[in-house]
């Protein structure tokens, strides 16, 4: 079976986080916990938009190219406590691995994404989107602009 792709542009991806944030602006949160590395971005846009300037990240490490391997907590984050207070914030969770390691080792933290497969999405408290389970996510930091000829030349072959 082929593999569904889904872009998403640098405009969707902040409305996305902008909408996520108003959804978690009745919260009190201390802090963010950013899952890195797709959870960087989505997590300075909350932060803003939340205004909370304490942010930490935990770095987790469970895809090789586009093959998913195990997993690996490769930074922890700098509390030491079990999460309370604390927002954690990821692009996407797709299994779930990710989301049940972080939850295991901050139970008391609230996990929002911006995106959420049918796999995952029990181990979220808050996403955006919930898209197919064999959709891979093209985010705009995965991609570069290129260059396309006028069509009437690609025609003309």
């Amino acid at each position: 079976m082929a593999t569904k792709y889904m872009t998403v542009s640098w405009d969707q991806l902040h409305k996305d986080a902008r909408i996520l944030s108003e959804r978690l602006s009745n919260f009190n949160f201390r802090g963010i916990i950013a899952i890195t590395r797709g959870g960087l971005i989505p997590a300075g846009i909350i932060a803003r938009e939340l205004e909370l300037r304490l942010i930490d990240t935990i770095s987790v490490v469970t895809y090789d190219e586009e093959k998913r391997g195990e997993l690996n907590i490769i930074k922890n984050p700098s509390i030491t406590e079990d999460g309370n207070g604390f927002l954690i914030i990821d692009d996407l969770v797709d299994s779930g691995i990710t989301a049940k390691a972080i939850r295991k080792l901050l139970p008391k933290a609230y996990f929002a994404c911006l995106y959420a497969k049918p796999a995952g999405k029990e181990y979220t408290d808050q996403f955006i989107m919930e898209v197919q389970q064999d959709m891979w996510i093209l985010f705009p930091w995965d991609m570069a602009p290129a260059f396309a000829p006028p069509l009437i030349k690609s025609q003309k072959k």
